[in-house]
């Protein structure tokens, strides 16, 4: 069941409202009524979603430091002036006072919809490990700024579905999210991408095309690959990032534009400034949010997790079977492996396997063949406190029952022990004597 917390300090007409429709909830009072104070961000991590009265004093404050945690629902008398103001503050979404059951569990499935998609993250990127946790509050924070952000980690790691995810929870989330791969295209095709050009601007220029900039005004532009660019193109990023307008090749005016830039790159950008092939001042105007993906090798506890992720995705390709599971022998081989080329090689694998299965469940022979050439190591069993001491026990008496020729007596008195106590040891244990 999600879990909500209401600011409000209208508890009476609140709490029964939000108790019939069945939704788990915990009103806080706001602190100009002398309730607690608002919880910390850990506590505040227990909940999914806030709805906020805009009857309480400060409400604009308020708004600010809970949307960094979670998406805010904003309810209050009917005021077109407020709404639009709780909206351009952040707000995920405006309720009109009196609440109904119908209109909190609709706006509920609406933020759930567009916001997370499963249990343990956002969307496609899936952990519950302490370093994806940590990308998790960072998505929430950058998604409510401004401000630029650059995503790091090696290829595969899955740094555009984090970009993505920072578009969807940001107040520009109804504009367009544009991506640009910055190492798959020349320097020359790059250009018109993402400044567009006029028509006759150059031969074969026929019309006049937007760029990428251009389109995505009031939206988000992602970089990836953002170390692959050359120096003469890094200065062009670099005004308009500084002046927020651009130029179409062939123009002769610049355009003012509004973009949220996020860019990405498997590079070490430090080196690179210091080998001069990156410029310093660029980089800083990049890097002002980092998230650094940490390779799936360094959080091997996400893995079931993204195998069960991968599963519920292709399973519903394969029509004559359903796929249901996956042995343990083949998660043993998915947990063992190193992964070069991390989330998006475990997706490959999961996928090959799912079309390649004849039962319900994966098997060690549906995964790649290298993967069955070096054996994992097996799981090694401790085993219990009682029966170690039962094991040693038995083979100490056994022992001095060999020295002593069979003899209880002089067994008892090697051991230290009375004959009597000898005797029900070795009845207890089955020693043969």
């Amino acid at each position: 069941m999600i879990n909500v917390i209401v600011i409000s300090d209208d508890e009476k007409k609140i709490s029964p409202l939000f108790k019939s429709s069945g939704i788990s909830f915990h009103i806080q009072g706001s602190m100009q009524k002398k309730r607690s104070p608002m919880p910390d961000s850990h506590e505040l991590s227990h909940y999914a979603i806030a709805f906020l009265d805009l009857d309480v004093d400060d409400w604009q404050e308020t708004l600010l430091e809970l949307r960094q945690q979670m998406p805010v629902i904003a309810f209050s008398m009917p005021d077109i002036k407020t709404a639009v103001e709780a909206m351009r503050l952040g707000a995920y979404d405006f309720l009109e006072k009196p609440l109904t059951n119908e209109a909190l569990n609709q706006a509920i499935s609406r933020c759930n919809e567009k916001s997370l998609t499963h249990e343990y993250g956002f969307d496609e990127i899936v952990g519950a490990s302490p370093p994806m946790l940590k990308v998790f509050g960072l998505i929430r924070k950058a998604a409510v700024s401004e401000s630029n952000v650059l995503i790091t980690g090696e290829s595969g790691a899955g740094k555009e579905p984090v970009a993505r995810a920072i578009h969807k929870w940001s107040p520009r989330k109804e504009k367009p999210f544009m991506t640009i791969n910055c190492s798959a295209i020349p320097d020359t095709l790059l250009e018109s991408e993402l400044f567009g050009f006029e028509k006759g601007a150059f031969t074969g220029a026929n019309y006049t095309k937007k760029g990428i900039l251009e389109m995505a005004d009031g939206g988000t532009v992602f970089f990836d690959e953002i170390g692959d660019v050359s120096p003469l193109f890094q200065t062009k990023i670099l005004r308009v990032i500084q002046e927020g307008e651009v130029m179409r090749i062939g123009g002769m005016r610049y355009m003012k534009v509004d973009v949220r830039i996020i860019a990405a790159t498997n590079k070490n950008l430090t080196a690179s400034c210091l080998r001069g092939t990156f410029r310093l001042d660029l980089f800083y105007r990049l890097n002002v949010i980092n998230i650094h993906l940490s390779p799936l090798r360094e959080r091997k506890e996400d893995i079931p997790l993204l195998v069960r992720h991968f599963m519920k995705k292709y399973a519903p390709k394969r029509k004559d079977i359903l796929i249901k599971g996956i042995t343990d022998d083949a998660m043993n081989l998915l947990m063992h492996y190193s992964y070069p080329g991390n989330v998006r090689e475990l997706e490959n694998f999961i996928e090959r396997a799912i079309s390649l299965a004849n039962g319900p469940e994966i098997l060690p022979s549906d995964l790649p063949a290298f993967m069955l050439e070096s054996t994992p190591p097996k799981k090694t069993t401790i085993p219990r406190l009682k029966e170690a001491i039962r094991d040693v026990e038995k083979e100490i008496i056994s022992s001095a029952l060999d020295k002593s020729g069979g003899n209880i007596s002089r067994a008892a008195e090697a051991l230290g022990v009375y004959r009597q106590q000898l005797q029900r040891k070795i009845k207890k244990l089955k020693i043969a004597t």
